[in-house]
């Protein structure tokens, strides 16, 4: 099972995350201290890139396209840590830890959809 945390959230209620944690955004959360939350690995590489970060600004408008182009940019990168969490979630619960304020429309929303299309391949 493929899981969305939000980091504010699992900072207070651990029991939130199932299985390996995994922290999908590129930069570290604003006043998070890392001392503060449990996470097992961060992999920035899966995070959409800075340009297309960017482009979407969390626009809820621009969500559907932003969904494709991430998914594009995804299906294409060579890399070890969208390996590694291929890997994870072949074997285990994953929960993908993000900060975005939106719970619905952020990255790890795309990135847990095209995760479960990943493993209906396996």
């Amino acid at each position: 099972m493929i899981t969305c945390v939000k980091i504010h959230d699992l900072r207070k209620d651990p029991s939130l995350a199932t299985g390996t944690t995994v922290l999908v955004d590129r930069l570290w959360p604003r006043g998070v201290a890392k001392a503060d939350v449990h996470l097992d690995y961060w992999l920035k590489n899966v995070a959409p890139s800075p340009e297309l970060r960017k482009w979407f600004n969390h626009d809820a408008d621009k969500f559907a396209e932003f969904s494709s182009r991430y998914c594009e940019e995804l299906n294409a990168r060579q890399d070890e840590d969208v390996d590694t969490l291929q890997d994870l979630a072949e074997k285990d619960d994953v929960s993908l830890v993000f900060a975005a304020k939106d719970r619905d429309i952020n990255h790890a929303q795309v990135l847990k959809k095209w995760l479960e299309e990943y493993l209906k391949t396996r």
